[in-house]
């Protein structure tokens, strides 16, 4: 009973701060919920969903390229730039956190609760995304290595 309140809560708030995909997102853990199996299939969707997601993120990515609209001369173009520099180094920066972070996650799973407030008070109030759950879980990664080196050297 108190994860169908929760998700209520969840969907109330956003559909107060107008966030369609976390209504979306919302609806389906419901819908999904309401399954015969839906333990397994919450299981499933939960250890297999952020491939997915990558996956459909990384599809997004490339049909610029499949369309013609980005080549090898935008590629070459990047690397004239200070903004394309900055770019593939925080492309680099963002992978290597979300790496750390998902290990993170999988060790520390009481943290993905506090990621995922985070994330929806992000997404809803402030209008972001809801890709920030593996990021965050990244940057939480590095602040908690330097955090745990600095007490370790008190």
């Amino acid at each position: 009973m108190e994860s169908w309140l929760f998700l209520i809560v969840i969907l109330a708030v956003a559909l107060l701060g107008r966030n369609q995909s976390l209504v979306i997102a919302v609806a389906v853990v419901m819908l999904l919920k309401l399954l015969p199996q839906s333990h397994e299939v919450l299981n499933y969707v939960g250890s297999h969903g952020i491939n997915w997601g990558v996956t459909i993120i990384s599809i997004a990515i490339l049909v610029p390229i499949a369309t013609g609209k980005i080549g090898f001369q935008e590629l070459v173009n990047a690397f004239k730039t200070p903004a394309g520099f900055i770019a593939v180094g925080c492309g680099i920066l963002v992978a290597v956190l979300s790496a750390r972070g998902v290990g993170l996650l999988s060790q520390s799973p009481e943290i993905t609760i506090a990621l995922v407030f985070g994330t929806i008070v992000g997404v809803v109030f402030f209008k972001g995304i809801a890709a920030g759950p593996v990021i965050a879980s990244g940057m939480t990664y590095v602040l908690l290595t330097l955090l745990n080196s600095v007490i370790g050297r008190w």
